[in-house]
């Protein structure tokens, strides 16, 4: 009698270590479930890292406008955008550059005969609207047949409401920083610039300033003025970025 109770009382714990075992070994199992389920939803819908699309206009056999020290608009606005991405790169913001060259994008194994402007925007667009998360600067000088006219100014695209408000904080800081007695304000685009009127990122084309201007076109030419503006311009992105991040 004393054997088999023995025996039962070995055979009823095995059995509870091996309920408990399998219990302890199914809890786990369905946590580790459930973390790794969490951390998949979690990095689907995180999202994508933000990228700053920095765009030198034109490029290659379109100079833009001549300054009236012979200065390239092209020239200018490479350079600018090359500091540009430098700072902001440093900053640690993801940037891109649509050129990096002196050149124009289009496929010179397409027809391109009367159409290069044409295909270089509309590269520049597919650049653009690859990036799920971004934001388009693009650079540009002035020039008007009157020559007293100067100063830096900012269009933004009509499609996205940030369009506005990265407009009016680059705006805001040129003017603070370099430009105090500039009042020219920020412009919706409209559908008059093309690259504005198909993007639907957060999109400004910036006039750095008259090349048509004999004195902002001397500031413009030289080397440390383009890297205070883009000092600038670094600023203000950031301050936009931060501002988007924790409104």
């Amino acid at each position: 009698m004393k054997k088999k109770t023995t025996n039962l009382f070995i055979f009823t714990h095995t059995l509870l270590f091996i309920i408990l075992f399998l219990a302890l070994f199914l809890l786990f199992h369905l946590l580790f479930l459930s973390e790794s389920r969490l951390a998949s939803e979690t990095q689907a819908t995180a999202p994508q890292p933000l990228t700053v699309i920095i765009d030198a206009g034109h490029g290659g056999e379109d100079g833009g406008a001549v300054g009236i020290n012979g200065a390239f608009e092209k020239d200018i606005n490479l350079s600018i955008a090359k500091k540009l991405y430098s700072l902001l790169s440093s900053s640690g913001v993801n940037c891109i550059m649509t050129r990096s060259e002196d050149l124009l994008l289009y496929d010179r194994n397409a027809d391109y005969e009367g159409r290069k402007k044409l295909l270089d925007m509309q590269e520049r667009l597919r650049i653009a609207v690859s990036c799920d998360n971004a934001i388009f600067v693009s650079i540009h000088q002035n020039s008007f047949s009157v020559e007293k006219y100067s100063g830096f100014q900012v269009y933004y695209s009509p499609h996205n409401p940030a369009s506005a408000e990265l407009a009016r904080e680059l705006e805001s800081f040129v003017r603070d920083k370099l430009q105090p007695s500039n009042k020219r304000a920020s412009k919706d685009a409209g559908d008059s610039i093309y690259l504005l009127d198909k993007l639907t990122c957060p999109a400004v084309l910036l006039e750095c300033g008259f090349l048509s201007n004999a004195e902002e076109c001397e500031r413009l030419s030289s080397d440390e003025y383009q890297t205070r503006l883009a000092e600038i311009l670094c600023d203000a992105i950031t301050s936009f970025l931060s501002k988007q991040s924790n409104p």
